[in-house]
């Protein structure tokens, strides 16, 4: 659903889509394909397709007699290393691009606002774009942590995409020292402050405890407990399940609601096709 949402809101704006997509979860289990292009024959040209193979190099092996928290600690390096992975799979569906070309990052869930990007000026800037954090449903707002998702530069400039994802959202001055060594800290970045949208968890409770399971931050998951009867719960009480810039078991969030000309104007326009995913 969300992917059909992206290309019919980016698609004036793209001229390739890539995606990628790997044979085993964040988690290290295997899983089958998803993505199939068929489903997308309008834009059926429009689209790269990596397939991850393997898993990345300098995974390290869970010890079950180490503590609880080597483990947990482990896991979550995992974790990164296959996340780091999927974004730099990127490269190789670069070939044709020219350095002039504009490259943006963004999760499957992210669907950034691009009629705010000033990309006629982007020259050498790096854009990052601060998404509205919505859970459960389109219109369900956790407004208590910035989400900083796309990221988009010139080729020319781009490095690796595990690099342009891990710079830091802000600004720094041009006489701060550490900014001439540092591969995170830029003076030439620029915020967009409306820029779109992270629709987490527009899933089924059970489909999201399979998420939960299974993506970057999996171990915490496991750390905390939380299990299909929260989770349902949460979805109920309309609560953050995991609050990002808190731990899991910290006490849950409510989200508030956004209005219609918050939302993306396709969603709006196609009502009765997200109807079930819009709270009344």
């Amino acid at each position: 659903m969300l992917f059909d949402l992206r290309l019919n809101v980016l698609n004036k704006y793209v001229d390739k889509f890539i995606v990628i997509e790997a044979k085993h979860s964040h988690s290290g289990k295997k899983k089958k394909l998803n993505f199939d292009i068929n489903s997308y024959k309008n834009f059926k040209d429009k689209i790269i397709y990596k397939v991850i193979e393997d898993e990345p190099e300098g995974i390290v092996h869970i010890n079950p007699s180490d503590t609880l928290l080597n483990q947990s600690n482990q896991k979550r390096f995992n974790s990164l290393k296959r996340i780091d992975q999927s974004y730099d799979a990127a490269i190789d569906c670069l070939k044709d691009a020219s350095s002039e070309d504009i490259f943006t990052l963004n999760d499957s869930d992210e669907i950034p606002k691009y009629e705010n990007f000033n990309f006629n000026n982007i020259k050498n800037k790096l854009l990052i774009a601060k998404l509205k954090l919505c859970y459960f449903k389109f219109n369900l707002y956790y407004d208590l942590h910035p989400w900083y998702g796309t990221r988009a530069c010139k080729i020319k400039n781009l490095l690796s995409p595990k690099w342009l994802k891990y710079i830091k959202p802000k600004k720094y001055s041009f006489w701060r020292f550490d900014t001439f060594f540092s591969k995170t800290k830029y003076s030439n970045v620029e915020i967009i402050d409306d820029g779109g949208w992270h629709f987490s968890n527009l899933k089924t409770p059970e489909e999201i405890e399979d998420k939960m399971l299974n993506f970057g931050h999996h171990n915490e998951i496991e750390d905390s407990g939380i299990g299909l009867k929260d989770i349902k719960s949460m979805i109920n009480e309309k609560k953050v399940i995991f609050a990002h810039n808190r731990k899991p078991d910290d006490p849950s969030v409510n989200l508030s609601k956004l209005n219609n000309d918050q939302l993306p104007k396709y969603v709006i326009d196609n009502f009765e096709k997200y109807k079930a995913w819009l709270e009344k």
